[in-house]
């Protein structure tokens, strides 16, 4: 009777049409692994690249009242959607077949969670799009200067950990995290602003409202890529900076 490990490289090699032939083929497998993994790469950068682009035009329809932007922003986040489960599938794929270990492990384990948390990126800039077209159909309430400064801080954080997971670069995903309290200071900053409007004239309270949720889905898009940043850390150093974890008594003993 054949071993288990005949059994499962037989296994693998009829899934993606291998040969058993000794240490050649054990290369090709490798080899094989290694392009799933440049390909998963890839499909997680093209979805952030969709993630990104929905939130500048998100904040660029607010900025410019452009109504049929963000009814562009809202129509094309199925691409995100679609993207998420594909990546999925794959990550679970990659997972089951080729049983990887320490950093490839590490590499795919990451990925779902970036997957997951760029998911939620698509779908705060649809709700911001939203509220973008509700705002429209009304006088603009305020001049809009610290809201595009949120956006840009975000959007340049989610571009600086992108670049980071690609090179593993766990110094620059710490200064992604490192971001996060401006971004936190903004949208307070703005809550005060926005509550001074509405206790002084009830008439602007529907439109505070929906820039307030402008604002709160900016700051929770920066809270995202901060998990990211974190997924990053982990992937590249194996250490847990979740909760501040690596600062932890239980740590230190």
């Amino acid at each position: 009777m054949p071993g288990g490990g005949d059994i499962t490289g037989a296994f693998i090699g009829k899934q993606f049409g291998y040969t058993k032939a000794g240490n050649g083929a054990g290369r090709t497998m490798e080899t094989h692994f290694q392009q799933e993994l440049n390909q998963l790469k890839s499909e997680l950068l093209r979805m952030a690249g969709l993630a990104e682009r929905a939130i500048s035009n998100a904040i660029e329809a607010l900025v410019k009242r452009d109504t049929p932007l963000a009814e562009k922003t809202i129509r094309e986040d199925f691409q995100i959607n679609d993207l998420e489960l594909f990546i999925d599938d794959h990550c679970v794929k990659l997972l089951a077949l080729h049983q990887p270990m320490a950093a490839d492990l590490r590499f795919i384990t990451s990925a779902m969670r970036i997957n997951i948390e760029l998911e939620r990126i698509g779908d705060l800039a649809v709700n911001i799009a939203e509220r973008v077209i509700s705002l429209n159909q009304e006088p603009q309430l305020k001049p809009y200067i610290d809201i595009p400064e949120m956006a840009g801080i975000t959007q340049k954080m989610l571009q600086d950990v992108l670049n980071a997971f690609v090179n593993r670069d766990a110094d620059l995903a710490r200064s992604v995290c490192e971001r996060d309290d401006r971004v936190d200071g903004l949208n307070d900053q703005v809550f005060r602003e926005l509550l001074t409007y509405m206790m002084s004239d009830p008439k602007t309270i529907t439109r505070g409202v929906h820039l307030l949720i402008v604002t709160r889905c900016l700051e929770r898009i920066a809270d995202h890529t901060t998990n990211i940043a974190e997924g990053v850390i982990f992937m590249a150093k194996a250490l847990v900076i979740k909760h501040h974890a690596d600062a932890s008594p239980a740590k230190k003993e």
